[in-house]
């Protein structure tokens, strides 16, 4: 699979693989730990976390703009993995559920996943330059796509493993204190404790505080079972957060011994005594930043559809799944296991195709590919709306407690959605950091690929918007949003593309 593709590409990838696997932890619990911590409703959650996966994306640029400048592209991304490493830490030392000072220990939080982003910024952007940098090589340079598609694929095997681990660690904390998972049994305590709930609320939270409570320690002590359940539940989701500091130092350590083969960024003054070009005519170079912000633009909406994954498709999973698949008991976090599964078994297809296309001259450019996976997202998310007609109001759910299991969608409406989704991700992700690689003017590799996840953190910046058409309206008009958003996204891609790829050649 690697033949013929540069020797840093493997390592490069198993550096990555760290970052993948604190991504999908914070994919598949981060807004179910603000809910369950701090009580927070769905708009606030997705807000915190749309401002979290836009400052992953945004800080980037930072990043870029620091290893262009020093030209320590390594240097930078060693920091980068430290940092990430200890903001992980700053949230997963464990503290008490219900919180005491709300207020305070949310900002707490705040700051360790500022610190997390503020090293994925340092890291991810750059580590991308550094790949696309082994195929400016005339040697490699047709290989440039499928190189960046095995390197999409193999950094997601870190994500494969993340939902269940970070799933696996809750509920190992839950049953050590006697309790059993219930994903809607936190929303309830909450409601309990702040006194919001219905009757209808206080019926189903007896019913379920039955059923979880394995040695019946706090029958008829309401009180004394939510605060129990709560801080049993918060605290597992802290111990899962740690399980990614020890992947990040495994990083550490495979970037450190396969350093050697990533390559060396070049002073301008050096590479120009070797006659390698370092800067274009000013005219090329405007051509280009203008192509590359033309897409950037275009990419934002994708991503505001595509990254709902770990927030209204997330609580679509809470609120309106069976969690049962085949007679066995699944977990709200077990879908976002899903997407990296299928990254990494349809890679070697999406190549195949790719490379059985270009052999008979009729492989689609960069820019066309990018758009046929718009179209394929918003084929995911007509298949959203199609499944969540007629289900009841998020509200109505609220009042009710939460659905019998009659009431929910089958757990494969979210797996066929997350297949759909991860056909259009092949598409678009790792070809459009090919493209930006391909594009980018040497002296901006780094700011541009910085540039291609600020466009990504715009799009995350939008996701709470999301979260506020989950509260408010029927649910398969939320799905509806996503739609026009990819449509919207594909058409002026489609509008461009004669010029993206005169630009690109």
């Amino acid at each position: 699979m690697f033949k013929g593709q540069p020797k840093g590409l493997m390592a490069a990838a198993l550096a990555n693989m760290g970052e993948r696997f604190g991504f999908y932890t914070m994919m598949a619990i981060l807004v179910l730990f603000l809910q369950a911590k701090f009580g927070l409703d769905e708009t606030n959650a997705g807000i915190i976390y749309s401002v979290f996966y836009a400052l992953i994306y945004i800080l980037a640029l930072v990043g870029g703009t620091i290893a262009d400048r020093t030209r320590n592209y390594k240097g930078t991304i060693l920091t980068g993995l430290f940092v990430m490493a200890l903001g992980y830490l700053m949230i997963a030392i464990p503290s008490p559920t219900p919180v005491p000072n709300k207020t305070l220990f949310l900002i707490i939080s705040c700051v360790g996943l500022f610190t997390i982003a503020f090293g994925n910024g340092l890291f991810k952007g750059n580590l991308q330059a550094l790949v696309g940098q082994m195929y400016d090589n005339p040697q490699y340079s047709k290989l440039r796509d499928s190189g960046f598609q095995l390197f999409y694929m193999f950094i997601n095997v870190g994500a494969m493993f993340a939902p269940f681990v970070a799933k696996y660690v809750r509920g190992l904390w839950l049953s050590k204190n006697g309790f059993e998972y219930n994903p809607n049994l936190p929303s309830i305590c909450h409601s309990y404790l702040d006194g919001t709930i219905t009757p209808e609320g206080m019926n189903r939270l007896g019913e379920l505080s039955a059923q979880v409570d394995k040695t019946g320690a706090f029958a008829g002590n309401t009180e004394g079972f939510v605060n129990a359940y709560l801080d049993s539940f918060v605290t597992g989701f802290h111990y899962a957060f740690g399980v990614a500091i020890l992947t990040m130092l495994i990083s550490v350590a495979i970037f450190l011994l396969n350093k050697k083969n990533l390559p060396d960024v070049k002073s301008k003054k050096d590479a120009a005594a070797k006659g390698e070009v370092t800067e274009m005519d000013i005219k090329e170079v405007k051509q280009r930043l203008y192509a590359l912000f033309a897409v950037f633009a275009v990419v934002i909406f994708f991503w505001f559809s595509f990254h709902q994954n770990g927030l209204t498709l997330t609580f679509f999973a809470r609120d309106y799944t069976q969690l049962n698949l085949f007679g066995y008991g699944i977990a709200v976090e077990d879908f976002q296991s899903a997407n990296p599964i299928f990254v990494v078994l349809l890679t070697p297809v999406v190549i195949a195709v790719f490379g059985w296309l270009r052999a008979k001259g009729m492989e689609p450019s960069t820019p066309k590919k990018i758009a046929i996976g718009m179209f394929i997202a918003a084929l995911g998310f007509v298949v959203m709306s199609m499944g969540s007609h007629g289900l009841p109001l998020y509200k109505d759910v609220v009042a009710m407690g939460s659905l019998q299991d009659s009431m929910k969608v089958t757990p494969f409406l979210l797996i066929g959605t997350y297949l759909i989704l991860t056909v259009a991700e092949l598409f678009i992700s790792p070809l459009g950091i090919s493209f930006v690689s391909k594009v980018a003017p040497p002296q901006y590799q780094g700011v541009m690929q910085g540039g291609w996840l600020g466009a990504t953190a715009l799009g995350n910046q939008l996701l709470f918007i999301g979260a506020i058409f989950y509260q408010n309206i029927p649910i398969w008009m939320t799905w509806g949003l996503f739609v026009v958003a990819c449509i919207i996204s594909m058409g002026t891609m489609l509008f461009m593309l004669r010029w993206l790829e005169r630009v690109a050649k």
